[in-house]
């Protein structure tokens, strides 16, 4: 079987799991799902929302953080060279794909042209 996509959230490969639930420019596994479910119904309502990296941590656990967090930048950054790269054989202007990303024609062909 052939390594399509990784879940975001644990990085393991379609191929190690049941299922793998893709949106745009990111993948979510059964096995998270199922966490995440398991998290949701055990957390107080009136919890305060932090970003993960706020939570009073050791520096041992953020450092180990950042490879899984890099990893999921490339992958990400991966999959937007592949939305891309469909764009254009659709007929996609670079004007056009760098409208849809925020930045100007030139900007979009800079930073694509080469991938796609």
């Amino acid at each position: 079987m052939v390594v399509i996509a990784r879940c975001s959230f644990c990085a393991k490969p379609n191929t190690e799991v049941e299922t793998l639930v893709g949106g745009p420019g990111v993948f979510i596994c059964d096995g998270c799902v199922r966490l995440c479910v398991s998290v949701i119904e055990g957390k107080p309502s009136d919890a305060p929302l932090i970003a993960p990296w706020e939570h009073d941590l050791p520096l041992a656990q953020v450092l180990q953080n950042l490879t899984p967090v890099a990893a999921a930048t490339t992958q990400v950054q991966q999959n937007l060279a592949a939305w891309v790269g469909k764009a254009r054989e659709l007929g996609g202007t670079w004007s056009k794909i760098g409208e849809a990303l925020g930045m100007t024609r030139q900007s979009a062909w800079e930073r694509f042209g080469s991938t796609v």
